[in-house]
């Protein structure tokens, strides 16, 4: 027996389908085609993304029969156990899915957008959108590098912030239709099992907490790296003074596949998950510059997508994606869909970061890269200032866009709030024109905040295991593969804390790994 479109609604031996395993088989077979799509776009094989075929020709996988489904279920589940869970991924990702078919139009535009859009300076000096934040970051003259990004805001004010704008109007308008709850906040909150406003407060606390710290370490990195005051910076220099020429030389571009390879065997898996992660680190026209990690079929097909930098960032970024691809190449295939695909990324992005990390372990570094027991610890001490930068940016993001988001909100007003925030935490100087660009879908920031929290207590595990080298232990790579691997997301980041660690998530870890890089 079928239904429209020849899909099957029966098992192999004749049983007929049940609702939520329908619902599951449209909604797997639908992510596949449509991060195959998100693929090719972000990876330079096509100009364009033809996102509104695919949800047309997926329309029954998160329609209101569907969503009704999922949202009876989770009426009924007991909170806790896997039934709850469950459900709970099922309607958080139809309302995404909801708001992406009404948005898609929209996301068409900005990728088509994105991937031809070029931006001149006044000396009419041309340079592709794709490549602003490289170019920005290796330009070392600063009126260069603050008139290239004064052009690339003007263009982004002009073209890309009114679609940017439009489509937060319209998902807010979406998300309030489907009545899951009486706000944005609440509905978030609720299908994410996330604690916004507690999670807000924690940020609030961050920023006081390592305000002295920063306020110490932001004028002697601006002045060394950059030979500027710090009342000048914008986030133009902050690009490039995060891309760290200086250490090039022990971070060479040839040997960084190899190395991370390397180090990922050492841990006893294989670094491509037996062949399921493909890696793509090579420059490409079109590619875009935020790297990414594009999972076709879980766990079989697995892009790992990078476009080259240079230096630290390239290998950092490796091995950040590389975590989710491992992730991914190595989830047991007999998970339910929504335990593979949906659920808190927050748990996903933690095990990217616990790898991005190998870059603030001196023993590592001694092990894989080209630095020596001279270099480390300016090394260390750095990594220390980039991650401090990090967290703090990321915590003023999830304030702004608790106001972006924020009932009643006026948008014109927003841009400035935006400035006023982000540069208040950081330092440097933000344009408006990147008010509704700089922003990750659905509180994206909060999943990096929890995060920051989940991978510091992994390390603090991972070390009481299998010593302070765990990543070359042979032990700890299978353990991970069997504790944090397979298990794929059916659990929120709070929850796998306690299981595998018996500590909750705060920032004080986190705190107290930037205090042992710069102290």
């Amino acid at each position: 027996m079928t239904v429209a479109g020849g899909e099957p609604l029966e098992r192999d031996g004749g049983e007929e389908l049940s609702a939520i395993d329908l619902l599951r088989w449209r909604g797997e077979a639908f992510l596949q085609e449509v991060s195959a799509e998100y693929h090719a776009a972000h990876a330079g094989h096509a100009s364009e993304a033809a996102l509104q075929p695919i949800y047309a020709h997926h329309a029954a996988a998160f329609d209101d029969e569907a969503l009704r489904t999922a949202v009876a279920l989770w009426r009924v589940a007991v909170q806790g156990r896997d039934d709850f869970r469950s459900a709970r991924c099922l309607v958080d990702w139809l309302v995404e899915s909801r708001v992406g078919r009404v948005l898609a139009p929209i996301e068409e535009q900005e990728i088509a957008w994105e991937s031809q859009a070029t931006i001149v300076v006044a000396d009419g000096i041309e340079e592709p959108y794709q490549r602003a934040a490289i170019t920005i970051a290796n330009t070392g003259d600063v009126t260069a590098r603050h008139a290239l990004d004064d052009a690339r805001a003007a263009l982004v004010a002009a073209e890309l912030a009114p679609l940017r704008r439009e489509r937060l109007q319209r998902e807010h308008a979406v998300v309030a239709e489907l009545g899951i709850a009486p706000t944005y906040h609440a509905t978030w909150e609720k299908v994410s099992g996330i604690p916004l406003t507690a999670l807000r407060a924690e940020c609030e606390a961050f920023l006081r907490d390592t305000q002295a710290l920063w306020d110490e370490l932001l004028p002697f990195y601006v002045k060394r790296g950059l030979g500027m005051h710090p009342s000048d910076v914008t986030r133009a220099d902050l690009l490039a003074l995060m891309r760290a020429p200086a250490f090039d030389a022990f971070f060479a571009p040839d040997r960084m596949e190899r190395e991370v390879r390397r180090h990922v065997v050492e841990m006893g898996i294989s670094p491509d998950a037996d062949g399921r992660v493909r890696f793509d680190t090579v420059d490409r026209p079109g590619k875009r510059a935020r790297a990414f990690c594009a999972p076709v079929q879980i766990p079989d097909l697995v892009h790992l997508v990078l476009r080259p930098h240079g230096g630290q960032n390239d290998w950092m970024t490796l091995l950040h994606e590389l975590g989710h691809a491992l992730h991914f190449g190595y989830m047991d295939r007999a998970l339910p869909f929504e335990f593979r695909w949906l659920g808190d990324n927050s748990v996903t992005e933690g095990f990217a970061m616990l790898f991005d990390h190998r870059l603030k372990d001196a023993g590592w570094l001694r092990r894989y890269t080209g630095l020596g027991p001279m270099e480390i610890p300016n090394f260390l001490h750095s990594q220390g200032f980039e991650e401090l930068h990090f967290v703090r940016r990321y915590a003023a993001k999830l304030i702004y866009e608790t106001e972006l988001h924020a009932e009643g909100v006026v948008w014109d007003a927003m841009p400035d709030r935006y400035v006023e925030i982000l540069t208040t935490a950081t330092g440097f100087r933000y344009q408006r024109a990147d008010a509704f660009v700089d922003v990750d879908p659905r509180f994206y920031a909060a999943r990096y905040l929890r995060a920051w929290q989940l991978q510091a207590v992994l390390e603090e595990g991972l070390r009481e295991r299998f010593d302070a080298d765990w990543w070359r232990n042979p032990k700890a790579g299978p353990w991970m593969v069997g504790e944090l691997f397979r298990p794929g997301q059916r659990e929120l980041a709070d929850e796998m804390s306690r299981r595998v660690a018996n500590r909750g998530l705060s920032f004080a870890p986190v705190i107290a790994g930037v205090t042992r890089m710069v102290g």
